[in-house]
Order: structure tokens, then sequence, then C-alpha cells
């Protein structure tokens, strides 16, 4: 039950081409691409704006902890 040797990795490949066909392949793979793609940008433009600074509490505001019942 070892490892796959290359000539499985291969067989499946050919498999995988032959149900998909390389069109649809394509079109997965440039999906995906684009889809790493966003998430990247998206990682930069979240690291590069700032934390929203907090808004300093009403002074009549007050805090409590509630308790239930016994």
């Amino acid at each position: 039950m070892g490892s796959f040797s290359i000539w499985h990795w291969l067989i499946v490949l050919l498999i995988v081409v032959m149900v998909f066909g390389t069109k649809k392949l394509k079109n997965v793979g440039q999906d995906l691409g684009s889809a790493v793609k966003g998430f990247k940008d998206g990682m930069k433009d979240g690291a590069a704006t700032e934390a929203p600074k907090q808004v300093a509490a009403d002074p009549n505001t007050v805090d409590v902890d509630a308790k239930t019942k016994s």
C-alpha cells in the first residue's frame, strides 16, 4: 500500500483529462487562479488600512452586568 509511482499519477491524470476535457480544466484553473489573486489583493488591502479608532464612551452611559433570578 505504499506511495503511488509516477505511472499511477499519469494514469489518473489521463483519466481526469478524458472525463473533464482540457477546456473545462483550463477554465477551472483560470477561476482558481483569479480567486487566489483576489484573495491576495484583499489581504494586502486589509493590511494597508488602519484599524478603526475607538470612540470615547459617553460619560452618561452606565455599564452593568445582567444577573439571572434564582
